[in-house]
C-alpha cells in the first residue's frame, strides 16, 4: 500500500474504534483496537522504504510489541495474567523507543541535562508514592514498568536538542502523552475507575504512538538527506 493508502486505513480504523467506545460495542472495539498500531506499522515502513538507517528496526519492534501489547490487555478483565503478559510486551515496546531514542542521542551527541532528570524523577516519585498502596501483587511489575516509561521520556526530552526542531517536538510530545496514558490507566485501574478514564487513556494512547511515528518517519527520512 502506498503512504496515502495508510494514512486512511488509520483513520478509518481510529473512527471506527472511537465510534465502537461511544456505542459501547465490544465487537468494534475488539477488532479495531489491534488495528490501531498495525496500520501505523503499515504507515512506518510504506514510508521509510528505500531507506536505510539503523532506526527502522527499533521503531518497528516498538510497535509490533504495542500490537502485542493492545491485543493482550483486551482479554485483561477477565485474566489478571493478560494484563501482566500486556505490561510485558508494552515495557518492551519502551525499550525499543529507549534503544532507538539513546542511538540518535549518540549521535547526535547530545548531552545529558540534570534538570531533566529531575523533572523526570520528580514525576516517577509522586506516581509512584500515590499507586504504591493500592497495586497489591503487581507492586515489582508496575515499578520496574513505570521507571521504563520514564527513562523513555527522559531521553526523549534530551532529544528535544535535535537540529530537525519539528521532529524533536513530535517525538517529545509523543512521548509525555504516552506517559499521560499510562498513568491515567495505572490510576484507573488500580486507585479508582472514571467514566471517562477509557476515552482518555485511549486518545491519549493513539495520539502518542502517532505523533513517536510521525516523529521518527521524518527524522529518519531527513536523516537520509543529510
Amino acid at each position: 500500500m502506498k503512504p496515502a493508502a495508510w494514512h486512511i486505513a488509520f483513520i478509518a480504523v481510529m473512527v471506527l474504534y472511537f465510534t465502537g467506545m461511544a456505542l459501547q460495542n465490544d465487537t468494534l472495539q475488539f477488532f479495531f483496537k489491534p488495528l490501531l498500531v498495525s496500520t501505523l506499522l503499515g504507515m512506518f515502513i510504506s514510508e521509510t522504504a528505500g531507506v536505510a538507517s539503523p532506526f527502522k528496526k527499533w521503531i518497528a519492534g516498538a510497535l509490533v510489541c504495542s500490537v502485542a501489547g493492545d491485543t493482550l490487555l483486551m482479554f485483561a478483565n477477565n485474566n489478571e495474567r493478560y494484563f501482566i503478559l500486556g505490561l510485558v510486551a508494552f515495557l518492551i515496546a519502551h525499550v525499543f523507543y529507549i534503544l532507538c531514542f539513546h542511538f540518535i542521542k549518540v549521535k547526535a551527541s547530545i548531552p545529558g541535562k540534570w534538570y531533566a532528570a529531575i523533572i523526570v524523577g520528580v514525576y516517577y516519585f509522586f506516581m509512584m508514592s500515590f499507586l504504591l498502596p493500592h497495586l497489591g501483587a503487581l507492586k515489582i511489575p508496575v515499578l520496574v514498568y513505570g521507571i521504563v516509561i520514564s527513562f523513555m521520556l527522559l531521553l526523549a526530552m534530551l532529544l528535544y536538542d535535535l537540529p530537525d526542531q519539528v521532529a524533536a517536538r513530535t517525538i517529545l510530545t509523543g512521548a509525555i502523552f504516552f506517559v499521560v496514558s499510562d498513568s491515567v490507566l495505572a490510576i484507573n485501574k488500580f486507585y479508582h475507575p472514571a467514566a471517562w478514564g477509557g476515552w482518555a487513556i485511549m486518545s491519549t494512547y493513539v495520539l502518542a504512538q502517532w505523533l513517536l511515528t510521525r516523529g521518527m518517519i521524518r527524522y529518519i527520512r531527513q536523516e537520509e538527506r543529510l
